[in-house]
């Protein structure tokens, strides 16, 4: 799916190349994510949705079977309890797309992800 379509200017065009009800978990993903990181900006990198706060917080992504949720190594390794019933690597997971998003853990993350980059941002004023 994703491979065939052009490149996205913005979430809504990203959203529009996917079946309805990949496009509703899509936008809950959003609002979750805006939710947790009210100050992060909406960008379009590696073609795909992703948030930015102090550095890149977190991406997401369409496919056939799943929408992955990309936090990066320190956000999988502080929830890797929560999110061994999914598939996932060492900064990735996969969500099946015939299961419910798990939004409340997404939140979790999502603002873990938004301490890490603060702490970071911080540390680098301070040198």
């Amino acid at each position: 799916m994703k491979s065939k379509m052009a490149i996205p200017k913005n979430f809504e065009e990203y959203f529009a190349a996917f079946p309805a009800d990949v496009q509703d978990m899509l936008e809950d993903l959003r609002q979750t994510i805006a939710k947790a990181a009210p100050a992060a900006e909406e960008v379009i990198s590696y073609q795909m949705p992703a948030y930015k706060l102090h550095g890149m917080l977190v991406y997401f992504a369409a496919y056939k079977n799943h929408i992955g949720f990309y936090p990066g190594a320190g956000g999988i390794a502080a929830f890797r309890k929560e999110l061994s019933v999914y598939k996932g690597a060492k900064g990735s997971v996969q969500f099946p797309v015939e299961q419910p998003l798990p939004l409340k853990l997404v939140s979790r993350i999502v603002k873990f992800r938004v301490k890490q980059n603060v702490e970071k941002e911080k540390s680098k004023i301070k040198k």
